[in-house]
């Protein structure tokens, strides 16, 4: 069971990266959290460029997410919706493909009060439009500096529902992949009539 981190935050003191490298300590096997190395190296979204020459950095997330049974989004919130750079890398995902149908758990992490509610929102309704399956349960952490320290998350009722987050997408991811199984004999039987 695979699951992709992605963070949508480039600060190197990013209280959501530190929500991402605690799930990978939660995470046990056979379950794995691979944490995405960062999307600010994609470049702008172009739909000339991806028409004609995608980027191979845009080529390894498309596979990254595509080999991913889930995802987990650790979202920053910007003026009320979610970062940049996060919204840059789902653009060049709505072309791939690779997230229709894909289990994606939303957490966000902020200083003040909200815990990033509106970004949360806002990255539900765009994953939703990209066909993406967003679990119900989310994850906000308000006021993450006092429950975050040295890139970790040290308040054990926030690693809890950390966890509780992880539990669910894995659920999904298995539900999804079972689907999936199911209907790849479907179609084996058919062409076999």
């Amino acid at each position: 069971m695979r699951i992709l981190g992605l963070c949508g935050s480039l600060r190197a003191g990013s209280l959501n990266a530190a929500v991402l490298r605690s799930a990978a300590e939660l995470v046990v096997p056979p379950r794995e959290l691979l944490v995405d190395p960062g999307l600010g190296r994609l470049p702008f979204f172009d739909a000339d460029v991806e028409t004609t020459a995608l980027p191979r950095v845009v080529a390894e997330l498309r596979g990254a997410v595509g080999a991913a049974d889930g995802l987990l989004i650790a979202t920053p919130e910007y003026a009320h919706g979610t970062s940049g750079v996060l919204k840059n890398a789902l653009e060049w995902l709505v072309g791939g493909g690779e997230m229709d149908g894909k289990p994606v758990a939303l957490a966000s992490a902020s200083p003040a009060t909200t815990g990033g509610d509106r970004a949360r929102a806002w990255l539900a309704q765009t994953l939703a439009v990209m066909g993406a399956k967003v679990i119900p349960r989310e994850l906000g952490i308000p006021r993450a500096t006092l429950v975050i320290s040295d890139g970790r998350i040290t308040d054990e009722p926030t690693r809890t529902a950390l966890a509780r987050l992880l539990d669910d997408l894995t659920e999904a991811a298995a539900e999804a992949r079972a689907a999936a199984a199911v209907e790849v004999r479907e179609v084996s039987g058919s062409l076999a009539s």
